[in-house]
């Protein structure tokens, strides 16, 4: 086999001194939840591992692409809580170019917004990261399966990141003999984050609701009541607590001040409900709306129409005798 190898050679340790490496992967899980409004049924995780204390978080997020990859490592870094002098990947196409070493120009403003150096695995060579493999392991087979099915994903992003810092009170071996993730973390020499987010907009396709709604990170905004049940395009910008609202055309047709993800609050536009009222009472039927709890007895189309279905009418169906056409034909063979 082409991969025999990898598989079958001899392998050593690599050693990684305190704040030198971090190890990021993408874990793809199946399944995701309906309720979480993801573009597919698949959730992505991005792990990062610290490759001296094999401490580790992860992000969950909806898709792979340069934008969400940027905002997850935005995320994951301040879990983290600070930045090593190395960031180590596979040759994924959203950091490095293909048939090259180059970093794509997005990326590679990134790390040096960070001031890291990144470093891409050859192919097949998954062993010099198995620090943050081992983690996607356990967050895949630990974690993702008892997972519940009714969890938001703000929840279980929640979930995610207890069950990671659980995670730092097991067992490791270093050269002093067995120890703690949580204790080798103590000699990790991290640098601080930089003062800015980096600038990046993640969208997202959604689909308002009949009420003229949207979902975003676990709490709903209005957008005008002519989009009802249209797909519209959510636009946030890291750092920025505004969200964008527009037309796959790319019109805005709405802002919103973001809430705390996961706090299930709608927020509205006082002119987006007093055009979704004025519509929905233009379209309502005429006349004087039913009070609440109104008697209103059947009328007499009703009545009628009732006594139809509970005592139909007796069918009538109209008989003609043959008998007189039957001596007709016995009397014109016997003068025959």
């Amino acid at each position: 086999m082409a991969c025999a190898h990898v598989t079958k050679r001899a392998n050593a340790v690599i050693a990684h001194p305190p704040g030198e490496e971090t190890q990021f992967d993408w874990v793809e899980l199946p399944d995701a939840p309906p309720g979480w409004g993801f573009p597919t049924k698949r959730a992505y995780v991005l792990v990062g591992s610290l490759a001296h204390s094999g401490v580790w978080r992860a992000v969950i997020s909806p898709s792979m692409d340069l934008p969400h990859l940027l905002a997850a490592l935005t995320t994951l870094l301040g879990l983290l809580g600070g930045v090593s002098r190395v960031w180590r990947f596979d040759r994924m196409s959203t950091v490095v170019k293909a048939d090259s070493s180059d970093l794509t120009p997005m990326f590679a403003a990134f790390a040096k917004h960070h001031g890291v150096t990144v470093a891409a695995c050859r192919p097949r060579s998954g062993n010099r990261k198995g620090v943050v493999e081992k983690n996607n392991h356990t967050a895949a087979q630990r974690w993702w399966r008892n997972l519940a099915d009714d969890m938001t994903a703000e929840a279980a992003q929640t979930s995610l990141t207890a069950f990671a810092t659980r995670q730092d009170d097991r067992r490791r071996e270093d050269t002093h003999g067995s120890t703690t993730a949580a204790v080798m973390f103590t000699a990790e020499r991290l640098r601080p984050l930089p003062p800015t987010v980096f600038p990046v907009t993640v969208s997202e396709e959604r689909t308002a609701t009949r009420q003229a709604l949207i979902d975003w990170r676990g709490n709903r905004y209005t957008v005008p009541p002519e989009l009802a049940a249209a797909k519209v395009i959510v636009e946030q910008r890291l750092g920025v607590k505004v969200i964008n609202i527009s037309t796959p055309s790319g019109v805005v047709v709405a802002r919103h001040k973001v809430a705390e993800p996961g706090l299930g609050v709608t927020i509205r536009d006082t002119g987006h409900v007093t055009a979704l009222e004025r519509i929905a009472m233009a379209s309502a039927p005429p006349g004087r709306p039913h009070r609440r709890k109104e008697r209103i007895p059947p009328g007499q189309a009703a009545l009628r129409a009732a006594a139809l279905l509970i005592h139909p009418a007796t069918p009538t169906s109209t008989v003609t005798s043959l008998a007189a056409y039957e001596q007709a034909a016995k009397n014109r063979n016997t003068l025959t």
